[in-house]
């Protein structure tokens, strides 16, 4: 019983505040997700990120562990997706990169900081910087058949996330002053991106459900048992082990579906699948939640 009770008490304010965007929009309120979107990922994620890891008391050495393993996570990740789309006839441009990429940003970061602090934190957001510059070239690649290296060395959670790291290393802080204004700006960035998520779901138009829901399940597989094995292979202690596994195992991230809808892939499909797979998650993530904590 304190199990369940402490596996809602970390669940329940990502889904109630998802909720709010949800309702807003089914209430005919104005939210301009574009606008919300460039503000959380310019500005208050990177000011998350930043301040995040200087303040961190996380090991260096424990850092880059897990950069290798969310490498190698997401590496075997790609590998199997790649099977499942192959075997299944599916186009790759459409459905691959959803299978890949998870929603470690609106969903993994505030899971990771309500179930294991200001430690999983600074874990998750790592791995979400890692999986974003990887969506950034790779994924824009798979989509569109373009991409380049240095559009996802424009992006300022990269800049945020290579100088964060510099301070960790070296030590540095920034002026309290200076902190405390960064810090405030990061702590938009988990409740604006939630409810994005409930305003963007609320907006999509659902396609082939049937299918949707088989591939969602096996997404949920794949990358619960590849986290699950890098992290063992890694020998990872048991909170980054838990972040690992929580942010590679996240649904379908939004993002795959305004990369489907600007390059010309099948948008509905990937609709679909977000809707389909952020539902399924409202189980699936309390169970892996329960196995973690």
């Amino acid at each position: 019983m304190n199990l369940v009770l402490t596996v809602l008490e970390i669940v329940a304010p990502v889904f109630f505040l998802a909720a709010v965007g949800f309702i807003w929009v089914k209430l005919g309120f104005e939210y301009r997700v574009q606008f919300v979107t460039r503000m959380a990922m310019t500005l208050s994620v990177p000011c998350l990120i930043f301040v995040s890891l200087m303040r961190t008391t996380i090991d260096p050495a424990a850092l880059t562990a897990v950069s290798l393993a969310t490498i190698a996570a997401y590496g075997g990740v790609t590998l199997a997706s790649a099977l499942v789309v192959w075997l299944a006839g599916l186009d790759r441009r459409s459905y691959l990169a959803p299978l890949i990429f998870g929603n470690t940003g609106n969903l993994g970061l505030p899971l990771a900081l309500f179930a294991f602090q200001d430690e999983g934190l600074g874990y998750a957001v790592v791995i979400f910087a890692i999986m974003a510059i990887y969506s950034f070239t790779a994924g824009i690649w798979l989509v569109s058949g373009g991409g380049s290296i240095w559009k996802a060395l424009k992006e300022p959670l990269v800049g945020a996330t290579v100088l964060g790291a510099l301070f960790l290393w070296m030590g540095w802080k920034t002026p309290d002053f200076v902190t405390n204004t960064i810090s405030l700006i990061g702590q938009m960035a988990i409740p604006m991106m939630l409810i994005t998520l409930g305003v963007a779901v609320a907006r999509l138009q659902p396609g082939r459900i049937s299918r949707a829901i088989w591939l969602s399940a096996a997404k949920v597989l794949i990358c619960v048992s590849i986290a699950v094995a890098v992290g063992l292979l890694f020998a990872l202690p048991r909170v980054p082990f838990a972040i690992l596994v929580l942010q590679v195992s996240t649904p379908v991230a939004v993002t795959s579906y305004l990369l489907a809808e600007k390059y010309g892939a099948d948008s509905d499909a990937v609709a679909g699948l977000v809707v389909v797979s952020t539902l399924m998650s409202v189980f699936t993530l309390p169970l892996i939640l329960a196995f973690l904590v």
